[in-house]
């Protein structure tokens, strides 16, 4: 709860307590927040050993931090192998400058990262994509002006 607290504000915390409630009483207000802490805690485990106990043997390993949605799907994903193969064979930095690299008109760079394009000829001898020299797919190029219609002037009243 308190991780992100750095020594400077601990210590303004601890001279703000000191001046609001004295020196005297300082010692008291901490035993009242610590007893108010505990019984919270208290609290919070009975109700989490109530639900379990409710909820039967088939729920004995449930942990409600697996409620939290990213805690849940974190472990579901990490469960899944077919999602961990995709994960390794997946390099999203190179797919990336892939699409730049067509965008800005260069030519990829060839790689051999996971069967990729190899010296600019892609895998297992199929037939490059595209009618690029490098493979770069069509709809990545710039279209010419002269294929796409004229659009209709702007109606105002039309609208």
């Amino acid at each position: 709860m308190f991780s992100d607290i750095g020594a400077l504000e601990l210590v303004t915390l601890v001279v703000l307590a000191v001046l609001v409630f004295g020196p005297d009483k300082l010692p008291k207000v901490i035993q009242d927040v610590s007893r108010f802490i505990r019984k919270v805690r208290d609290f919070s485990d009975s109700a989490k050993a109530d639900i379990r106990s409710e909820l039967g043997p088939e729920f004995k390993d449930f942990e409600f931090e697996d409620l939290n949605p990213k805690t849940f799907l974190r472990k579901q994903l990490d469960q899944n192998e077919d999602l961990k193969e995709l994960r390794g064979s997946f390099d999203l930095k190179k797919e990336m400058n892939d699409v730049a690299d067509a965008v800005h008109g260069r030519e990829p760079q060839p790689s051999a990262v996971n069967g990729a394009v190899v010296n600019g000829s892609p895998p297992n001898g199929l037939p490059a994509t595209g009618s690029a020299a490098g493979g770069t797919p069509d709809l990545l190029k710039k279209q010419d002006k002269s294929d796409t219609p004229e659009r209709p002037p702007y109606d105002s009243d039309a609208t």
